[in-house]
């Protein structure tokens, strides 16, 4: 019986993943501060946040800029500010990363955007609310069901070596077989039970998403500041992507045209990125990458910190994880397409723009 030992440690670390894998797994799901559904009244830039990500908010916010007047973007994506009136936060954020010069190309411009913290604050409070998952805590999820597959290999080399070690001694009894069964089994139910969530947007999210893009036109009630024709066009580009609006729908071929050229180029760099990391010991890419929702810096309980907190910028050393999820779960184009200018959207290892990330530009 004592060759039974051998599968001790083997069961200890297979135990200890699980138990790890569960946790994160839970505090994945956890929703720290759950608030009822707004139902159509969601602001503008929260929904475009929802749908596509940093990508789609610093989209949106540059086209109401341009229907107010206070940017011009030229074909050749050089954006030039006219009028220093930022509506809210993102529109701060926006004359702030043009600077004083009061010009710059829209390719470094909305990269500088989409990590500032005005612009990943929104993810937090949809993260506090209950519509996304906290990235880093899903990264953590990801890392720790990776371990529990890694836990699984000590048994079947143990098992191996056990069978080795003990077929020179006459007349020996082997280990018992049935040890090593059991633990993989174990093990197997545990990486079906501890599967992280797939995609960023939580059940409440994709109910959210469904509630506007029901098959009539989103006009958003807070946060459009535009009325009337432009403020339908600037649901449409929150939910859908300016992809989804077709050629020219955003009725200036030169700005469609300069902002799906950027968010093309911010998808090629973070594909570039993302290849780079394959094979290192990180599990994400940087902050300091090309830009994704980083989400704020948690405290020991893992709550996000919302609206307010100070960790929300990409600036810094915390591991972003994968970029946003693109499966938005609404039916009907909202924010689940690979394609739309929103590059931020696509990415995610479990989204549902093809698994591992493929095609998405992760």
């Amino acid at each position: 019986m004592w060759h039974n030992t051998y599968y001790l440690l083997p069961a200890l670390l297979l135990a200890a993943a699980a138990l790890y894998a569960s946790q994160t797994k839970q505090a994945a799901r956890r929703v720290s501060k759950p608030k009822g559904l707004p139902g159509r009244g969601i602001p503008l830039l929260e929904a475009a946040f929802l749908s596509g990500g940093p990508g789609r908010v610093f989209d949106t916010a540059l086209v109401r800029m341009h229907r107010l007047g206070h940017v011009v973007v030229s074909r050749s994506r050089l954006v030039t500010l006219t009028a220093a009136e930022p509506a809210d936060a993102v529109d701060g954020e926006i004359v702030a990363a043009i600077g004083p010069s009061r010009s710059r190309d829209l390719d470094s411009l909305r990269a500088a955007v989409m990590r500032s913290p005005g612009v990943q604050a929104i993810g937090d409070e949809l993260a506090a609310r209950g519509l996304l998952r906290n990235p880093d805590r899903l990264r953590r999820a990801r890392t720790a069901h990776r371990l529990l597959r890694f836990a699984l290999l000590p048994v079947v080399v143990t098992t191996v070596l056990a069978y080795l070690l003990d077929s020179d001694e006459p007349g020996s009894d082997h280990p018992a077989l049935w040890i090593p069964l059991l633990l993989l089994v174990v093990g197997l139910v545990s990486l079906l039970a501890t599967r992280p969530p797939r995609g960023r947007i939580t059940p409440a999210g994709r109910r959210q998403l469904g509630l506007m893009d029901n098959g009539k036109p989103w006009q958003p009630h807070h946060g459009a500041v535009v009325a009337g024709a432009d403020a339908v066009l600037l649901g449409a580009v929150a939910l859908g992507g300016l992809a989804a609006l077709g050629a020219d729908g955003l009725g200036d071929e030169e700005l469609q045209e300069a902002l799906l050229a950027a968010a093309a180029a911010d998808q090629s760099a973070r594909a570039v990125a993302a290849s780079g990391a394959t094979g290192s010991s990180s599990s994400g890419s940087s902050c300091s990458g090309p830009a994704v929702w980083c989400g704020s810096s948690s405290d020991s309980s893992g709550s996000s910190g919302g609206s307010g907190s100070s960790g929300s910028g990409c600036g810094g050393s915390t591991t972003c994880g994968s970029s946003f999820g693109c499966s938005s779960g609404s039916g009907s184009g909202s924010g689940s397409s690979c394609g739309s200018s929103s590059s931020s959207s696509c990415g995610s290892s479990s989204s549902s723009c093809g698994g591992g990330g493929g095609g998405c530009g992760s």
